[in-house]
């Protein structure tokens, strides 16, 4: 028995020393590459202790908001340093802010795979043109290029004047009123129109902000915002069984059924029309008919590949999905934040007015294509609006193989975060950087600055797809707001408090007074 017992003991013993021994081999790989990561990293600044292991994650602070505007912080603090590091635990960062420094990483092809916060929009946007690297990015963004050409953006105009329109009706009835918070009248007006143009449904947010659908997507932004600065909800497991999890799955079925209704009732439709456009040909070739308005997902149903390929129901639902969650918030923040700068600039404002009133005069027809080329002044103030305040405040890449940036090394694998809201503030190409100067963006003015300088739609080969539609569609909402009111600001810069996530936007939203145009101040 004494034998048999020291026998047990021995293989328990065994067992042990076997388990902790691959257990350390597992490790060891991970640890060398943390040793190396460290020592190669040791020289490039930070304004963190760097303490092993545990990094700068005691120094910083958990909130993202406060997050956001620690590392602005940082970077006015260390403005004549190139790049600085901060490490979250055992994971390092670079961050970059200088356009000599965006660039090696913006400009290659060999950087462009997303860091892995991106990981948690998989659930709801699958690998679509933001999240997807590789080739599955390069052959999408191929077939999905065409949909954005010119003449078919101009389609889309006939959607943004209906809904401006419904925008302007609404706020008729704060005219000469209190102040009022206009951030969520903009944004629903922006749903509506991405809504429309990428799904071909209309959801009407403006008069229904209560429906489930534009809950639910509220709601999965702040969800996903929220997981992303949490490190311990990134286990999938673990967060299935909690609140925010089960919250996350319940929204992302509103979502994707509100998005598998619209694609298989909009295929259906264009079999549909394509059976009558036959028969109606056949009986009557002379006829002209008017024909349907499009949406970006006819495009998706008919896009191929150069080998003739359909894209799966999958990967228009990917895309659809991305569209519609890429394509309102930023719009609408971009359109509040030039409300808010143009409102606290009145002669900037007049000079917007005088340019409306010399494409426009009087009437209160639709915005043509004509006209938005004509809006020059209209669009230097939406550029000058993006710089001060991007819309996408920070946006991180994982470097894919070691290099060099300002004579630093950076290893493979470290993610780097690119801070717009500090790169558009760099003197060197924006002096005064916090005044507002629309003219930053005439021709003339513009000519020679470095391209990497100004990145309001990121830049190089992943740069935004949508930016023309999203320029388009601010200066239409824009002018026939302006064309009817008077904007004045309720709030004061130094007093916004910014809250910088998925979305730069103000904590306590974008307040504002209205006039109408006759009774508008003049100079």
């Amino acid at each position: 028995m004494e034998l048999r017992g020291e026998v047990h003991l021995l293989v328990w013993v065994a067992a042990a020393v076997v388990l902790l021994t691959l257990l350390a081999l597992s490790i060891l790989p991970a640890l060398q590459d943390y040793v190396r990561k460290w020592k190669l990293m040791k020289p490039i600044p930070g304004p963190g202790p760097n303490y092993p292991i545990v990094g700068d994650a005691l120094f910083l602070k958990p909130n993202g908001g406060d997050f956001f505007l620690q590392m602005c912080e940082f970077t006015e603090s260390f403005r004549s340093e190139p790049l600085i590091k901060i490490w979250i635990g055992p994971i390092p960062f670079i961050i970059v802010y200088h356009a000599d420094t965006v660039e090696p990483i913006l400009s290659t092809s060999k950087h462009m795979d997303k860091a892995y916060s991106y990981k948690f929009l998989h659930p709801w946007l699958g690998k679509g043109l933001l999240t997807s690297t590789g080739e599955k990015w390069r052959s999408r963004r191929k077939m999905i290029t065409p949909t954005f050409h010119f003449a078919i953006l101009s389609e889309f105009l006939e959607v943004m004047n209906e809904q401006s329109k419904i925008l302007v009706e609404k706020l008729q009835k704060h005219v000469d009123g209190e102040s009022f918070n206009c951030f969520m009248d903009v944004t629903l007006c922006a749903l509506d129109i991405i809504s429309e143009t990428a799904m071909g449904r209309k959801i009407q947010a403006q008069s229904n902000r209560d429906s489930e659908y534009v809950h639910a997507i509220y709601k999965m932004s702040d969800i996903i915002q929220r997981r992303q600065k949490m490190p311990w909800l990134w286990l999938d497991f673990f967060y299935a069984y909690l609140k925010d999890g089960k919250e996350h799955d319940k929204n992302l079925k509103i979502l994707h059924a509100f998005t598998d209704k619209a694609i298989l009732e909009r295929a259906e439709e264009l079999k549909k029309m394509g059976e009558q456009k036959k028969e109606h040909c056949d009986s009557d070739p002379e006829s002209d008919k008017p024909k349907k308005r499009s949406a970006f997902l006819d495009m998706l149903l008919m896009a191929t590949d150069d080998a003739g390929n359909k894209m799966s129901y999958m990967d228009i639902r990917e895309e659809v999905d991305t569209f519609m969650f890429e394509g309102h918030d930023t719009t609408a923040a971009a359109l509040n934040w030039s409300l808010f700068l143009l409102g606290s600039h009145p002669e900037a404002q007049r000079q917007v007015h005088k340019e409306l009133d010399e494409v426009f005069g009087k009437s209160d027809r639709p915005v043509t294509m004509d006209d938005l080329k004509k809006l020059r002044y209209l669009e230097a103030v939406i550029k000058e609006a993006l710089r001060i305040y991007p819309s996408v405040p920070f946006f991180a890449r994982t470097v894919t193989e070691d290099c060099s940036i300002r004579g630093f090394h950076v290893p493979k694998g470290v993610n780097v975060v690119i801070i717009p809201y500090a790169l558009h503030r760099d003197p060197e190409y924006f002096p005064e950087p916090e005044e507002f100067r629309p003219e930053r963006f005439f021709p003339e003015n513009a000519s020679g600055r470095n391209p990497y300088a100004y990145i309001p739609f990121s830049a190089g080969l992943r740069n935004c797809i949508g930016q023309r539609f999203a320029l388009m569609e601010e200066k239409v909402v824009l002018s026939s707001i302006l064309r009817n009111y008077w904007v004045e600001a309720s709030q004061k810069r130094e007093d916004l408090c910014l809250l910088g996530d998925l979305i730069l936007r103000p904590q306590d939203g974008m307040w504002i007074k209205l006039k109408n145009r006759e009774t508008a101040p003049t100079a």
